[in-house]
C-alpha cells in the first residue's frame, strides 16, 4: 500500500496490537499497568498499555522491516531528506551518533565555540579532534552569534584534511549563521556539513522562517522533534542525505542507542510528523503572530529589549528565528536569570531559561492568547 503524509503506520500497528488482545508473557514487566496500578493511574491506561516490547508486528528499532522503516521513510520525506532515524535519546543522541559516523579517533572536525555539550561528549568518546572557530557575540546582547563565512573558510584552509563542518542552525537565542554558503563551502574543500537543529524543527514547515539543514544541502542534521515539534520528550530523529551511507549510520547508532525502544517515544514521532506535514504551515504562523505580538507589547513596557531580525548582518547573524521570544533584560536592572527565578516563584511562569543578561520564552501553536497576556503583564 502506498503511503502518503496523511498515514501514520506506527500509531496503526499499534491500535490494531492494541485490539489483538495479546497475552503479554515479554517484557516490560508491569504487564500493561496490571503489575503496578499506582503507575496506571498516574499515566492513564491508554499509555502503559502501549508501553511495549519490540515484536513482529510492531518492528525492532535496531533493524526495521516494516512499520517502523515505513514511519522513518515518511519523516524522511516530510523532512526533505533520503533518510530519516528515529532517535529515542534525544538530539543528543542523533548529535553523537552524526559525529561518529563522520570522524574517527584523530580525525577534525571543525565547529563553532558554542557548540551543544552533546558534540563536545561525542569527540570525548570517539577521539575526534575539535577545530574550534569563535562565532563573535552581540556585546550589548551577551549572545553568542554564528560562524561567519570567512571564519569557516579560514578554518577549512588551515585544516584542509577536516572530515566536516558542524553548524549551529539555529542557537538557543534563534541566531542563523549563512548556512547555505557554509555547505557549499565545506563541499568545496570535500567536507561534510552537519547540522545541530535541536531548536530548528520548524524550520521544515514554517513560512518565513530560515533555511532548513537540509534545504540548505547539509549531509547530516540532528532535530530534537520534542522542542518544537510535538513529540514526547527525549525524542528526536537524524537526517541524512543521500550522501552518507544509511546502513552505515545504522550501525552506529546501534553503538549507543538501546535494545530496548520506547514505543511511547517513537509513537510521538510518528504522530508529530503527520501533525507537522498536515497542519505545520498554519501551526508555525500561529506562533509566530503570538512572538510578533508579544515582542511589540513587551518592547512598550521600557527596559525590556525583545530582539528580532533587525539585527541581521547578512553574515554571522544571517537569519533569525521569528518563533523565539528572546528578551534582554538587563536594562531592567536584573539580570536574566534573576528574571527567570522572578517569572517562576512570583508568577507561576516557567521559561526556557535565563543568563546574565536574557531570558527565552518557548512559544508553540500550544501556546494561548491568555498566557502571551499573562507574560507580558507579569513582565510589566
Amino acid at each position: 500500500m502506498l503511503l502518503t503524509q496523511k498515514d501514520a503506520p506506527l500509531m496503526d500497528a499499534l491500535k490494531d496490537h492494541l485490539m489483538n488482545r495479546v497475552v503479554r508473557f515479554d517484557v516490560p514487566g508491569h504487564k500493561g499497568g496490571r503489575g503496578n496500578r499506582e503507575l496506571a493511574d498516574f499515566l492513564g491506561d491508554r499509555c502503559v498499555q502501549i508501553d511495549v516490547n519490540s515484536m513482529k508486528n510492531l518492528d525492532n528499532l535496531c533493524h526495521p522491516v516494516s512499520v517502523l522503516r515505513d514511519a522513518q521513510q515518511l519523516a524522511a520525506e516530510a523532512f526533505g531528506a533520503a533518510n530519516a532515524f528515529f532517535i529515542i535519546n534525544g538530539a543528543t543522541g542523533a548529535s553523537q551518533a552524526m559525529i561518529m559516523s563522520v570522524c574517527k579517533s584523530g580525525d577534525k572536525l571543525i565547529m563553532p565555540r558554542n557548540v551543544h555539550r552533546s558534540a563536545i561528549n561525542a569527540l570525548v568518546v570517539n577521539g575526534a579532534i575539535p577545530v574550534y572557530v569563535d562565532p563573535g557575540e552581540n556585546k550589548e546582547l551577551g549572545i553568542p552569534l554564528g560562524m561567519s563565512v570567512e571564519a569557516v573558510e579560514r578554518a577549512i584552509l588551515e585544516n584542509p584534511d577536516a572530515k566536516a563542518v558542524l553548524v549551529n542552525n539555529p542557537t538557543y537565542y534563534g541566531v542563523c549563521p549563512d548556512i547555505r554558503r557554509i555547505a557549499k563551502l565545506a563541499h568545496e574543500h570535500g567536507m561534510l556539513l552537519l547540522a545541530d537543529e535541536a531548536h530548528g524543527t520548524h524550520f521544515y514547515f514554517g513560512e518565513n522562517l530560515p533555511c532548513s539543514a537540509m534545504a540548505a544541502g547539509a549531509d547530516m542534521a540532528s532535530v530534537s522533534i520534542h522542542k518544537t515539534g510535538g513529540s514526547l520528550t527525549q525524542s528526536a530523529m537524524l537526517l541524512c542525505a543521500d550522501s552518507v551511507n544509511a546502513d552505515y549510520v545504522r550501525q552506529v547508532i546501534n553503538l549507543t542507542q538501546t535494545t530496548s525502544a520506547s514505543y511511547l517515544l517513537m509513537v510521538s514521532l510518528d504522530i508529530a510528523r503527520r501533525n507537522l506535514a498536515m497542519n505545520g504551515r498554519e501551526m508555525y504562523r500561529k506562533a509566530v503572530q503570538y512572538v510578533d505580538y508579544a515582542r511589540e507589547e513587551i518592547n512598550r513596557i521600557g527596559g525590556y529589549y525583545v530582539y528580532g531580525d533587525e539585527l541581521c548582518n547578512g553574515d554571522s547573524f544571517y537569519a533569525f528565528d521569528r518563533t523565539k521570544l528572546s528578551i534582554h533584560t538587563r536594562n531592567t536592572g536584573l539580570a536574566g536569570i534573576e528574571v527567570y527565578d522572578l517569572l517562576r516563584d512570583e508568577y507561576g511562569i516557567q521559561i526556557e531559561f535565563g543568563d546574565i543578561g536574557n531570558i527565552l520564552a518557548i512559544v508553540t501553536a500550544g501556546d494561548r492568547a491568555l498566557e502571551i497576556e499573562r507574560l507580558i503583564s507579569a513582565l510589566s
